[in-house]
């Protein structure tokens, strides 16, 4: 990872988590936080509940540095939305960042790269940070298609505005999420790269050298290691590994 990029360890906790097994895996993330109060940790943690648990969440980790974040919205500040959640809703119970552009998102929804870039601007317009997903599916991949495919869903999906500040961008190869296949972590720096190069295209080179990119494609503790050593790959947005708070440390562990 280049000088001046800190790692983001993303917890995407999806459609899951009751109350009471949501708010004890809040506290047991912030809890290992708070235990390494004082140490230099080399990385930002950030977890992403379902709506219904984001008020406790941000209860339960209050103070312990982990960030808060939510796993979509819509893109009006308020309106006749029924079912919907505004972007300033969500930063007045205390997200951070939202998600926006999630391969299931884009799939059980039909969301496509201009929504995807119209929730990303409403999230910088509310004041906090996007996470831009894109990635190809195995059919794209085998294809041979999938360089093609991530730059036009970049480009379709970067935000106008977007920034090292308020911008993160998350590759997620479809294929492999919550498959149990993994792009190898020389697979994974070969697609940053691309998308590293296009964001300095975009955006120029201080901005774009700038922007954290995240690997989205079931990173764990098995593979963490390997593929936040690659030069592009910036940290994780972590789906089934950030269920379990063991894990979700250990994927940071994996931060050097």
């Amino acid at each position: 990872m280049a000088k001046g990029r800190r790692f983001l360890i993303a917890g995407n906790w999806k459609m899951n988590g009751l109350k009471k097994d949501g708010c004890a895996l809040a506290k047991s993330v912030a809890k290992s936080l708070k235990k390494a109060k004082g140490k230099k940790q080399p990385f930002d943690r950030l977890v992403c509940p379902p709506y219904t648990l984001l008020s406790r969440v941000a209860d339960a980790i209050k103070g312990s540095g982990v960030k808060l974040g939510a796993q979509d919205c819509h893109v009006a500040e308020k309106g006749a939305h029924t079912g919907d959640i505004s972007p300033h809703m969500l930063k007045d119970v205390g997200c951070k960042f939202v998600i926006v552009g999630h391969s299931e998102r884009r799939t059980d929804h039909r969301e496509v790269d201009a929504k995807a870039k119209a929730k990303a601007e409403a999230v910088i317009e509310a004041g906090m940070i996007a996470i831009v997903c894109i990635g190809e599916t195995l059919a794209q991949r085998e294809a041979g298609r999938f360089i093609s495919v991530n730059q036009r869903q970049l480009k379709g999906s970067l935000p106008a505005a977007a920034t090292a500040k308020n911008t993160v961008v998350a590759y997620e190869p479809v294929w492999a999420i919550g498959t149990g296949l993994t792009a190898s972590p020389e697979q994974a720096q070969e697609v940053h790269a691309v998308i590293r190069a296009e964001l300095v295209k975009s955006l120029g080179e201080e901005e774009g050298n700038g922007i954290r990119i995240l690997y989205g494609g079931s990173m764990n503790p098995k593979n963490a290691k390997e593929l936040l050593a690659q030069p592009d790959i910036d940290g994780g947005l972590i789906g089934g590994a950030a269920l379990n708070a063991d894990d979700f440390r250990a994927v940071a562990a994996g931060c050097k």
